[in-house]
């Protein structure tokens, strides 16, 4: 994946278009809503069942692709950052291609594993329009435990074995990832739990120590706390982040300033990366 080029004049185009004909921006989130909550389902293209990679590939339009990914959690409260983020699409797109031109960013969304209908949803690296269809695919399920815990190990599971990387592979430069969430991760990936969202055996369950420094052999991982969601400044949830991933981890008071935060680090971790 990872051809063409963004247009804001498409962007706004399909804006009107939606608006014009009283058109939802996250489509298959309404449809799931007029059925009912047993019934819901992720949506066939962010599914990640018998998935084998998800690739960031060089191409002749984007000859040293870069591979981001953004991952947040759609539970609770954090239901508004996918919303933000789309409304705000253009302006992260513009300030990272200006200096990261050839840019893929691929998005998903995390649940909770032990109860929601869709706790892991994966689009594809793209560099067009197509990364808005994708967002607007994620179902804003709303679900989660109670346990201050949501599945953020299940996304690092497919960035450390799912995920194929030119920029990597081809000049040594790590993706950059980001989770935007409010809760603490489960301590291990479960092994039952990849069987039934990736259909494949996993036997034993793997540490969250582990999944992180298996990811982070081609990522570069970070996590994004944003104000004015549940748990928000919570000790609890920081530290058990900062003791994973260290000064990776970016506590922020509003949420309007996420896709600001995203663009900025990119650039940042990538000049860091070609500069050692």
């Amino acid at each position: 994946m990872g051809w063409g080029h963004w247009s804001d004049d498409e962007y706004e185009a399909a804006h009107i278009y939606r608006e014009q004909r009283g058109l939802a921006a996250f489509g298959h989130n309404e449809s799931m809503r007029n059925r009912p909550r047993h019934a819901w389902r992720v949506h066939q293209a962010l599914d990640p069942y018998n998935l084998k990679f998800r690739e960031a590939r060089d191409s002749q339009e984007h000859p040293e692709s870069l591979a981001v990914a953004v991952f947040f959690d759609v539970t609770g409260s954090m239901q508004r950052i996918p919303r933000e983020l789309q409304e705000r699409l253009p302006s992260l797109l513009s300030t990272v291609t200006a200096l990261v031109p050839d840019a893929q960013i691929l998005f998903g969304a995390v649940g909770d594993a032990t109860c929601d209908r869709a706790p892991l949803q994966l689009g594809q690296f793209e560099s067009d329009n197509r990364m808005d269809e994708d967002l607007r695919r994620i179902l804003l399920e709303g679900g989660g435990g109670g346990g201050m815990e949501e599945s953020y190990e299940l996304a690092l599971y497919f960035l450390a074995r799912h995920t194929v990387l030119d920029c990597h592979e081809k000049r040594g430069v790590k993706g950059v990832a980001f989770i935007i969430g409010d809760e603490k991760p489960y301590l291990s990936v479960a092994g039952d739990q990849v069987a039934g969202l990736f259909g494949e055996s996993m036997p034993k369950n793997v540490r969250i120590e582990d999944i992180v420094k298996e990811a982070s052999r081609t990522w570069d991982l970070n996590v994004i706390i944003p104000g004015g969601t549940s748990h928000a400044g919570d000790q609890q949830v920081s530290g058990l982040w900062r003791a994973l991933l260290g000064d990776r981890v970016i506590e922020l008071d509003d949420i309007s300033s996420i896709c600001d935060t995203i663009a900025l680090t990119v650039v940042d971790r990538v000049m860091s990366q070609k500069a050692h």
